[in-house]
């Protein structure tokens, strides 16, 4: 969760992005990322400035589903 949270700060302040392995994550949190910066501008366009917030709460519950079906690797991640 911390390096998609790490990565969604990056974009959104317009750091770029980058290849998701030159960032160090898996196919999947590229994917929980993509997901949270088009949530975050969203929210961004409409005004509301707790874009932090979302951010967060989106790559945890993001994560949280991704690995608590077995993720990339064998089995539930607990």
């Amino acid at each position: 969760m911390s390096i998609v949270r790490h990565w969604s700060r990056e974009v959104l302040d317009g750091r770029g992005y980058g290849d998701y392995q030159s960032m160090g994550m898996s196919g999947g949190q590229y994917d929980i990322l993509r997901e949270v910066v088009d949530a975050a501008r969203a929210v961004r366009r409409q005004g509301t400035r707790n874009v932090d917030m979302l951010t967060e709460r989106q790559a945890r519950e993001g994560c949280t589903a991704w690995y608590r079906s077995g993720g990339p690797g064998e089995g539930p991640w607990r």
